[in-house]
């Protein structure tokens, strides 16, 4: 078998080997008891923020990441960002929203923590506490600053994933590890195809998020083809693969998330 053809074969099962996991954990037509369409899918809390009137005097910022609606749930994932202020009783969440609107950045559009059409957020990042009121600033900063306000593409951005990873460049301290699910995260206009990656720790290659490359402290080092990402997190050991994004420990910050909650929870 010719070189060529071993390629060919081994990036075969790297996207069929993922996307049949995905399609395992999540078999068609077993969520629900009555056919579900998005005007009726759940959206409701899913218990993973702290509850901010607990926490009076502590700043707090979460980012999350849900499968998104429908079939492209077995493929990519919509993240967002919520945070408080300390001395704040209540959340503000960000994302990007591709419907309902020219602008596409919605100001809590949805629930901190609510259900994405019936997929339930997994924590990507967590902070609270000192220096994170100063973190909240260089956030609104970067929500500010992103470059496609009116624009969306779900393919291949931009897009929330877009959004979200740009805020991660632009305040490193989230130390955000984006899954390689997060179609869009690598989109990058062609008059800047370097730059840095979307925990804002390591560097991209990548044209319009469709071929190029990242190797950083959060991210491992992963290839992105087609939109696709395959890689390897040497940080918390793990394959990162389309359709399920990681295969391998749990994402550090995501691990600390559920203690930390019923912790505040207790209070």
């Amino acid at each position: 078998m010719g070189l060529g053809k071993r390629i060919a074969g081994c990036l075969l099962v790297a996207l069929v080997l993922p996307f049949g996991i995905s399609l395992a954990e999540h078999p068609p037509g077993t969520q629900a008891a009555e056919p579900r369409s998005w005007r009726n899918a759940p959206r409701h809390s899913a218990g993973i923020a702290p509850d901010p009137a607990a926490l009076p005097g502590t700043a707090v910022v979460q980012v999350y990441a849900a499968q998104t609606y429908g079939w492209r749930g077995y493929f990519a994932v919509h993240p967002w960002v919520i945070y408080k202020r300390s001395g704040d009783s209540v959340y503000t969440r960000y994302d990007v929203i591709g419907w309902g609107g020219s602008r596409v950045v919605r100001r809590n559009h949805a629930l901190p923590d609510g259900l994405w059409f019936g997929a339930t957020p997994q924590v990507l990042a967590d902070h609270r506490g000192e220096g994170v009121d100063a973190m909240i600033d260089r956030i609104e900063a970067a929500i500010a600053s992103y470059p496609y306000p009116d624009e969306y593409r779900a393919y291949p951005g931009p897009n929330s994933n877009t959004f979200v990873a740009h805020i991660g460049r632009e305040v490193p301290a989230l130390g955000l590890d984006m899954p390689a699910n997060a179609i869009g995260k690598d989109y990058r206009p062609l008059s800047r195809p370097v730059g840095l990656s979307s925990s804002g720790q390591g560097v991209q290659a990548s044209l319009f998020g469709l071929l190029g490359v990242t190797a950083g402290l959060e991210e491992g080092l992963e290839f992105n083809l087609l939109g696709l990402g395959f890689g390897i997190d040497f940080n918390r050991p793990a394959l990162r693969l389309p359709s399920i994004g990681r295969l391998g420990m749990d994402n550090l910050a995501a691990d600390r998330a559920p203690a930390a909650a019923a912790h505040a929870q207790a209070l």
